[in-house]
């Protein structure tokens, strides 16, 4: 079609051009909401992770020290989960005095453990190690969160010497 003298427009081919930048540009653009969505999403179950490791931990420091192989996931004063030295589940050996307990929640496995400085009952233990270790699957493969401490009985008097010796 022939421009007539003051008409003013852009031609198919300037719009074309246009057309094809703006396509460029939007491309790109949904691929950095793509790539940032997946960040969001991986720093959510990291997030979430951490939040269950330190709550674990936390409970752990918190409970009396007679109860802490029990565990009370649901937090109505029942113990729901009892911590087993057995060599079954994710405890790998018996008797060799790491208690261990697992769970599954929202694509996450926790596995905590408490393991005991000498063999015995717990009241004869001066210390124990607690770990929790959360697993899951993100954006960005397998994934792991541990986190642990120390907790020392506090009724433990050491090895007292018996009388006469």
């Amino acid at each position: 079609m022939k421009q007539q003298d003051g008409e003013k427009g852009f031609s198919l081919v300037e719009t074309l051009m246009a057309t094809a930048i703006a396509g460029v540009a939007f491309v790109g653009t949904m691929g950095a909401v793509e790539i940032a969505s997946r960040y969001i999403a991986q720093s959510s179950l990291a997030d979430q992770a951490l939040a269950t490791v330190q709550a674990r931990m936390e409970d752990k420091r918190s409970v009396r020290w007679r109860m802490i192989l029990d565990d009370d996931l649901d937090h109505d004063g029942k113990s729901d989960v009892l911590m087993k030295d057995d060599g079954e589940g994710p405890d790998g050996m018996a008797g060799d005095g790491v208690y261990t307990a697992a769970g599954e929640e929202h694509r996450m496995t926790e596995v905590w453990t408490a393991e005991v400085d000498r063999s015995g009952p717990l009241a004869s233990v001066g210390l124990v190690i607690l770990r929790s270790v959360v697993t899951y699957d993100g954006p960005n493969g397998h994934r792991e969160v541990r986190l642990q401490t120390i907790r020392a009985n506090p009724a433990y008097l050491g090895n007292t010497p018996t009388p006469g010796t």
